[in-house]
């Protein structure tokens, strides 16, 4: 490891975000790798923006194979390694912001709009996959179509609300400070991006991959019923 390198990981210690509101797979091993990339990344005199890039490189390229490929267990790591890779250069644009004084707006905005490509395009390409592979998927009945539409639409609807809820309300709020939570960060592990990337190690299972994909997507659906009545009440609060 460079010199440059193990200097701005110490610095990045001190340049995290709130570990409020995060599960455990984010807080101890997505934000740690990011930390890494992030580093690397300062070391090698990226921007925010090519390390986004990056992330959107990794996490399309795991999306194109999920959807175009014959699903075996080699595919499934392939893709697991892809999307897992690109979640940790994620989370690594906005360290390395931080890390050079801070990021703009336009970085934000590219970061966001890379987040909802990869959210949006990731349950395409399951719903592509139970279409072309019926038989190994066990979803002959079209019915099973609908659940990557339905998984997607809770994602989505979650990643707009919650990006929404944080632009209205007021900054210092109550709880802005408070510590975070074990219990939460166990609880918010079901709807933690990575841990849905885990769920692709069982693409070469077929009805396997496709129950665990279906009860992820049961527990979105859930987690945003719960997500939009907590965000409705604190908005209620506010006075514009």
């Amino acid at each position: 490891m460079s010199g440059t390198t193990a200097s701005a990981l110490v610095r990045l210690k001190s340049a995290q975000k709130s570990a409020k509101g995060v599960s455990l797979y984010s807080r101890f091993v997505n934000r740690p790798v990011g930390r890494l990339f992030a580093a690397g990344a300062y070391a090698l005199g990226l921007t925010p923006n090519q390390v986004t890039l990056v992330s959107a490189v990794f996490s399309g390229a795991a999306v194109a194979a999920a959807a175009l490929a014959t699903p075996t267990w080699t595919l499934g790591l392939l893709v697991w390694l892809g999307l897992a890779v690109g979640f940790a250069f994620d989370s690594a644009d906005g360290q390395l912001a931080r890390l050079r004084g801070g990021g703009s707006a336009a970085g934000e905005w590219l970061d966001h709009v890379v987040d909802c490509a990869k959210l949006t395009t990731l349950h395409i390409a399951v719903l592509i996959a139970f279409y072309r592979h019926p038989g190994h998927f066990g979803t002959t009945s079209d019915g099973w179509l609908l659940v990557p539409l339905g998984f997607q639409l809770a994602a989505v609807v979650t990643f707009f609300g919650g990006l929404l809820t944080e632009q209205l309300k007021p900054e210092g709020g109550p709880g802005a400070s408070a510590v975070p939570s074990t219990a939460r960060a166990v609880a918010l592990l079901p709807v933690d991006h990575g841990v849905f990337c885990l769920v692709f190690l069982l693409l070469g299972g077929g009805t396997v991959f496709r129950w665990a994909y279906t009860a992820l997507g049961a527990a979105a659906a859930l987690f945003l019923a719960a997500f939009l009545t907590k965000w409705f009440r604190e908005l209620s609060a506010v006075r514009r």
